[in-house]
């Protein structure tokens, strides 16, 4: 009897704070927006990525014809106005080449290949640079990329502008239901669609003739922005 007692009386304490526990209040009610931004800007950098290839039957001479044709294809990048720190070899190949018939493989040669990256802060001499990558002995040039020094502060900028759009349209939204913006609860960045990439140019790179360099004409970079938007209504 002792021990039922207890048990009643614990009840009887616990009982009464139970039944004074507040209900649980509804979610504030939300708006969720998205808003969208795109800047354009006119690259102001430029990327040219150039190779020299040698062959031949001895795979030691064959990196030592290459070694002295990205030398020449060096010197007169440099003389054209570049300075070395834009220069940077992004890859080096040493591998035999075979030519195959009658289901038979043949060896023809080593191919020794040097591919530098040329940066260019003035993009109006990448066609003066082609052409001096050429009359060096540039076997290959390709991959011209354009880009944006301030690349960063342009993104913010989008940035910004994509809240003023998700927040103008959170507004539109509340007057129209009748309601009031409370508060800003979360701003959330979504991954921006990335940019189709630069049409590629491969040439045979030859001698330019006369005083005309390559023309080269750079297209709009866009940066787009995306954001969501969540705000509590009252």
């Amino acid at each position: 009897m002792k021990s039922i007692s207890s048990a009643a009386v614990l009840l009887c304490l616990v009982a009464p704070a139970s039944a004074q526990a507040p209900p649980s209040l509804p979610a504030q009610p939300l708006i969720v927006t998205r808003g969208q931004a795109i800047v354009t800007a006119r690259p102001d950098r430029a990327f040219v990525t150039i190779a020299a290839e040698s062959r031949s039957r001895v795979s030691a001479e064959a990196q030592k014809q290459n070694a002295a044709a990205m030398t020449a294809v060096l010197q007169r990048i440099e003389q054209a106005g570049v300075p070395k720190d834009a220069i940077r070899t992004i890859g080096y190949e040493l591998h035999p080449e075979f030519d195959y018939a009658n289901g038979r493989q043949t060896f023809r040669n080593y191919l020794a290949r040097n591919t530098v990256e040329v940066r260019l802060d003035d993009i109006d001499r990448v066609g003066v640079v082609i052409d001096a990558a050429g009359a060096g002995g540039a076997t290959t040039i390709t991959g011209i990329r354009f880009d944006l020094r301030n690349r960063a502060a342009l993104e913010r900028d989008a940035l910004r502008q994509a809240v003023a759009d998700a927040r103008g349209r959170a507004d539109a939204l509340a007057a129209g239901a009748g309601v009031t913006i409370d508060r800003v609860v979360r701003v959330e960045e979504e991954g921006a669609p990335i940019e189709p990439p630069r049409p590629m140019m491969r040439m045979a790179a030859e001698a330019a003739g006369g005083n005309v360099s390559t023309p080269v004409e750079p297209s709009t970079i866009e940066i787009h922005a995306r954001v969501t938007l969540t705000v509590a209504i009252r």
